[in-house]
């Protein structure tokens, strides 16, 4: 079969890694890749927004199957767009990617189908965000109604931080929207939950726990992500049950209600609180970076799991995993999450193993004359696996310090709620 990858990111490089170690597979194109995808796959260089653009590349290269990473294109409707070119397209319409793209669809869906949440309220009038707040107290969440690569969100430990994140998001910080929610502060424990869902039904597709802010210790901004590890040991047979009956179950029917029932992933970032599940936002795709960990441990054919899927015949699948941990340190251009240095030369990369439960999986990199370059923002994804989460970390640690590159920084603790509590 012949599969074309949308996006550019270490989200896009692990699936196409994983993908490459099917014998099903005949072609494999990333459009556009970066310098890690070009290894294993073509990259063809395109404006992934032009869906026009990139149905002409489909056709040229006889593809089979469109497997979209990030959520940009699916909220855009790229599904829609290809499906009436009769594409076969792995991911969710643009209706359904509303979970994603409107945080207010998504917390309406919740209110409407009893599905636990957090209380929340949308505004886009200073005034009453002001009332809510103060209504509600502090600490609050401020977020950003629609699409906001990770940065959109805010815990706010004052009225006046609250006032203010509030006041640049109805004032057009992020370009996706200028309405803003407010939802009470959830004390608990954060858990992804993936699942991959047909039109008929879905598969639980493993568990992680990352690291959303950019410094040690769980501190400052919010990013796209600075590393991830998985399984997540607080998921039990118990909790995973009652995850799939209270949230993921009623908003599958929900959907499929609507009258566009929905497919691909789905990835459900919960808030654990005294051992019961809350939904806090939806992701209509694999995460970035949890996506590197769980492509390292699946072990079975992903092109066959999303050819059933695309299909609607995952029932008749079994996803089988290894037992061993993986982790992900994300290294950065200085800088992130904020304005980074860009296009410096990154070396020694080749010193770094690479096998089953080693790689480095790329993000925003590109190859010129033989050398590789940063794009900024997040560079590198090092990945390992190991028998124990602490061991994995230790090997990513020794890996990451064989690489010579004076304008990155990486975080030294990711895992620190599991290794660290154990070694203490």
């Amino acid at each position: 079969m012949n599969l074309a990858v949308i996006g550019s990111g270490g989200r896009e490089h692990a699936i196409c890694y994983k993908l490459k170690q099917s014998q099903k597979i005949k072609k494999l194109i990333c459009v556009p890749g970066n310098a890690g995808t070009q290894k294993i796959a073509t990259n063809i260089e395109e404006d992934i927004s032009d869906f026009e653009a990139l149905y002409q590349i489909i056709r040229k290269q006889e593809i089979d199957i469109v497997i979209v990473g990030p959520e940009q294109p699916l909220v855009d409707g790229i599904v829609d767009f290809l499906n009436k070119k009769k594409v076969r397209v792995f991911g969710p319409d643009k209706f359904a990617s509303q979970l994603e793209g409107s945080k207010t669809f998504m917390k309406n869906l919740c209110k409407k189908n009893n599905i636990p949440t957090a209380h929340f309220g949308t505004f886009n009038n200073i005034n009453e965000a002001s009332s809510f707040i103060k209504q509600v107290g502090v600490p609050i969440v401020v977020k950003a109604d629609g699409l906001a690569a990770g940065k959109g969100v805010s815990i706010c430990i004052t009225e006046e931080e609250a006032l203010k994140n509030t006041k640049e998001i109805i004032e057009g910080k992020f370009k996706s929207s200028s309405k803003v929610v407010l939802e009470e502060f959830l004390e608990g424990e954060e858990l992804s939950f993936f699942v991959i869902v047909d039109k008929n039904s879905y598969l639980f597709f493993g568990s992680a726990q990352d690291h959303k802010k950019v410094g040690e210790g769980d501190t400052g901004p919010n990013t796209g992500g600075m590393g991830a590890y998985s399984p997540a040991p607080l998921l039990t047979d118990k909790l995973e049950k009652k995850i799939k009956k209270k949230i993921i179950e009623p908003t599958l029917k929900a959907m499929k209600d609507s009258g566009h029932p929905y497919q691909g992933f789905l990835y459900a970032g919960l808030i654990i609180k005294k051992e019961e599940p809350y939904l806090i936002e939806y992701n209509i795709r694999m995460g970035d970076p949890e996506c590197q960990v769980l492509m390292m441990r699946l072990e079975t054919d992903l092109l066959e799991i999303i050819d059933a899927a695309t299909k609607n015949k995952i029932s008749n699948l079994k996803i089988e995993w290894t037992k061993k941990s993986s982790i992900t340190i994300v290294v950065c251009a200085k800088g992130y999450p904020h304005n980074y240095i860009k296009d410096s030369e990154i070396k020694n990369l080749s010193k770094i193993l690479s096998d089953k439960d080693n790689q480095i999986f790329h993000a925003g990199t590109y190859e010129k004359n033989n050398k590789i370059y940063s794009r900024g923002g997040r560079v590198l994804n090092i990945t390992t696996s190991s028998e124990s989460l602490a061991e994995a970390r230790n090997i990513s640690m020794k890996n990451i310090n064989k690489i010579n590159w004076s304008d990155g920084f990486f975080r030294k603790d990711i895992g620190w709620k599991v290794i660290d509590k154990k070694q203490s």
